[in-house]
C-alpha cells in the first residue's frame, strides 16, 4: 500500500487544478454556445418555451426568450476566452440555478413542456412525457463546472492569465 503524504497530495491537486479548469471552463462554453446557437435562429420560438413555464406575463417571457440566446453566446465566448472567468461563471451559475427552478417548478406543477435548453422546447404533444429528472441532473452537472470556476477561475490558456501575466501553471516550486 503507498502512502502519500499531504504535501504530495497537494502537489498533485495543485499540478492537477488548472486543467481542470480548462477543462471545466472549456465544457461549459461549449455548452452555452450550443445552447445559444440552437435559439438564435428563431427568438419567437425561444420566447414561447419560456412562456411555457407560465411563471411570468406572455410580454415578458417574450422578451426574456428573445434576449437569453445572446446571454448564453456571450457566456459561451468570455468562457471560450478566459475572460472575467470568475464573474462569468458566477453569472452562469446563477442562470442554472433558474434554469433547475424553473425546470422543478413545472414539474410539480404537472406541466408537459420540453425545457427549451438546446432549441424552441414549448408544450409537448399529448401523451409525450416530459423529461425532468435527467434536464435537472444535468444541469445541476453544469452548475458543479461554474461553481469548480468560481472557486479557482485561474486555468490555462486564458486572456485573465495573459493580462494579469499571471503564469498558466503554478511552479511547484512557489
Amino acid at each position: 500500500m503507498t502512502v502519500t503524504t499531504p504535501s504530495a497530495r497537494a502537489s498533485r491537486w495543485s499540478a492537477l487544478r488548472p486543467w481542470l479548469g480548462i477543462a471545466a471552463r472549456l465544457g461549459l462554453a461549449a455548452v452555452w454556445l450550443y445552447a445559444g446557437a440552437t435559439k438564435v435562429g428563431d427568438l419567437a420560438a425561444s420566447g414561447r418555451a419560456v412562456n411555457a413555464y407560465q411563471v411570468m406575463p406572455y410580454d415578458l417571457a417574450t422578451v426574456i426568450g428573445a434576449a437569453l440566446p445572446f446571454v448564453e453566446l456571450a457566456l459561451g465566448v468570455l468562457l471560450l476566452l478566459g475572460l472575467a472567468t470568475r464573474l462569468t461563471a458566477g453569472v452562469s451559475a446563477a442562470l442554472l440555478v433558474v434554469f433547475v427552478a424553473g425546470i422543478a417548478s413545472a414539474w410539480s406543477r404537472g406541466l408537459a413542456i420540453d425545457c427549451g435548453c438546446f432549441g424552441t422546447g414549448g408544450q409537448l404533444a399529448e401523451g409525450q412525457a416530459p423529461s425532468y429528472l435527467p434536464e435537472i441532473l444535468r444541469d445541476l452537472g453544469f452548475l458543479a463546472l461554474a461553481g469548480f470556476l468560481l472557486i479557482w477561475p485561474r486555468t490555462p490558456f486564458s486572456v485573465d492569465g495573459w493580462l494579469t501575466g499571471e503564469p498558466a501553471v503554478e511552479d511547484e516550486d512557489e
